[in-house]
């Protein structure tokens, strides 16, 4: 029976999740399987992966095959550098020590990329809401002026209106002034 370690999907439409499993390469893909060692999201950035290492270790060693999905997470989490450095230890090139110092400056430089890059992207979506809050504030300061300036025109406005009212009593009083000069007259 060939087995093959894969990717099972779940989850909804345009948002899918997988289980890694284990599988007889003749199951459906989201059907039958040996064991479960993991869970993939893809929809979280940077992708959450939860893998059970020495199970998926353990499986490669008795021949599962990965597909090439479940590879590049495989790799990402470092198992198949795991089954090179034991391959190492088994040939006598490296003892297990010396395996174990390699794995564990690997897996510390793997954190430290992901640290960074969780880190930068913190930053940006800070930058991003800042750059957002300074041109809302700049909208709004050019609105308050807008609304300064035409309420100004209306007060000018108004007092043109006034002034040009009250020049037109005073000459409707001084023209019925003058006609009652010359009524009398």
């Amino acid at each position: 029976m060939a087995v093959k370690i894969r990717l099972q999907r779940h989850g909804k439409k345009n948002f899918a999740f997988f289980h890694i499993v284990v599988a007889d390469t003749r199951a459906p893909r989201d059907g039958r399987y040996i064991e479960q060692i993991g869970s993939y999201n893809p929809n979280t950035n940077p992708a959450t992966i939860i893998l059970d290492n020495d199970k998926a270790l353990a499986w490669l060693n008795v021949g599962a095959e990965p597909t090439l999905t479940a590879k590049r997470i495989l790799s990402y989490e470092g198992v198949l550098l795991r089954k090179h450095l034991q391959g190492g230890v088994a040939k006598g090139a490296l003892t297990q020590e010396q395996a174990d110092q390699k794995y564990a400056a690997w897996k510390a430089e793997k954190a430290a990329k992901v640290a960074s890059k969780k880190e930068s992207l913190s930053k940006d979506a800070a930058a991003k809401a800042k750059a957002a809050v300074e041109a809302e504030a700049k909208v709004n300061q050019e609105r308050a002026e807008a609304i300064a300036k035409k309420k100004a025109e209306a007060e000018e406005a108004a007092r043109a209106a006034a002034e040009a009212a009250a020049a037109a009593k005073a000459a409707e009083e001084a023209a019925a002034a003058e006609t009652a000069e010359n009524t009398e007259a």
